[in-house]
């Protein structure tokens, strides 16, 4: 049996790691899913931090668990009140997901979120880079991350070839992200990865003279950090064009809304009819409220909101009159709110 020689790699990853906890917590931005180890908590600003600015989510984060203060609540709670305090945060199906998990928690856990990889991971929305982060932040298990920005960090650290899309770019990161996080502690050195990708390790013009790791940087001492890892192929972007109908009653302010359907982008959210534009122009008395533009994968959608009678909307689309200040009326779609910051005052505070 060989003996494997001795090499300097665990004294390097010991280096970077101390390097990296204590310039997190020295540096690290106070935010506040920073200042629990409620594994629900961590769970839930994981899940909102999903695609999502961090500076959108504070507000949201923090009226969600004042609405659902723990887990048992959020797998109470009604589908309709879940989506309406998530409303504006977007990626619905997010806010399904966390709402199905809960359940399972409650059913499968006695309430009690499982620190065990693969239990964890048994629950809807739960893949492995947000396991990793709750069993590290919450826990404080040894267990690695990777996401957008421990990805490019850890390719220009070690000047990674290959790039996104590639399973074995993929692969070799998460073999570095759990060589490297230690057992000590954990939390801090997972977050601190993030923090540093999102304030130091930046896409384009990074920071390296802030970084607490240029010294261990391999594409740092290259001189070519912006050149890791390689920019992704985006698909291009489809520009749609739709008119959205809108009809108020005015006895009670009530909105003709359809709700979505199951398997569609924000299924269960209620929008304004929308058709597509007609040859013969807009519909008999019509009025124009404005035009908003709104992107969602990769459509770009071009939406003209008209006012127009009752039978109109109806005519278009199946739904209901919703009263904007009735239970659940706020779980519409972004493109609704948008439309609705169009109207009068009346119909958008």
């Amino acid at each position: 049996m060989k003996t494997r020689t001795p090499s300097k790699e665990p004294r390097q990853e010991a280096a970077i790691a101390r390097a990296l906890v204590r310039w997190f917590r020295r540096a690290h931005r106070d935010l506040p899913w920073r200042r629990t180890r409620d594994p629900y908590a961590v769970w839930v600003s994981e899940i909102m931090l999903q695609q999502t600015r961090v500076d959108v989510v504070v507000p949201y984060y923090e009226r969600f668990l004042a609405r659902f203060p723990a887990v048992d609540a959020l797998a109470r709670a009604p589908l309709d009140d879940v989506l309406e305090h998530w409303a504006g945060l977007g990626y619905y199906r997010r806010a399904r997901q966390l709402h199905a998990a809960a359940a399972s928690v409650v059913r499968d856990h006695a309430g009690a979120v499982p620190a065990d990889e693969s239990a964890l991971r048994a629950l809807p929305g739960i893949g492995r880079y947000t396991a990793g982060a709750i069993r590290s932040i919450a826990f404080g298990e040894p267990a690695p991350i990777v996401d957008g920005n421990v990805a490019r960090v850890l390719s220009r650290l070690f000047a990674l070839r290959g790039g996104p899309g590639e399973a074995a770019w993929e692969k070799r990161l998460w073999e570095l992200a759990g060589s490297l996080v230690p057992a000590s502690d954990p939390s801090a050195f997972n977050q601190g990865l993030m923090e540093l990708g999102a304030t130091v390790c930046t896409p384009r013009a990074p920071l390296c003279p802030s970084c607490p790791l240029a010294r261990n940087c391999r594409a740092h001492a290259l001189g070519r950090a912006e050149a890791y890892p390689p920019a992704r192929w985006r698909p291009q972007v489809e520009r749609v064009e739709r008119w959205a109908l809108v009809a108020r009653r005015a006895k009670d302010d009530a909105l003709w809304l359809s709700q979505k359907p199951a398997g569609e982008p924000n299924a269960g959210q209620w929008e304004f009819p929308l058709v597509e534009p007609s040859p013969g122009g807009p519909p008999d008395g019509a009025r124009v409220l404005g035009a908003i533009r709104h992107a969602i994968l990769a459509r770009d959608y071009r939406i003209r909101a008209y006012a127009v009678p009752a039978t109109e909307a109806r005519r278009a689309s199946k739904g209901a009159w919703v009263v904007r200040s009735a239970p659940g009326a706020r779980a519409i779609t972004t493109v609704t709110r948008k439309i609705l910051a169009l109207m009068e005052p009346r119909a958008s505070d």
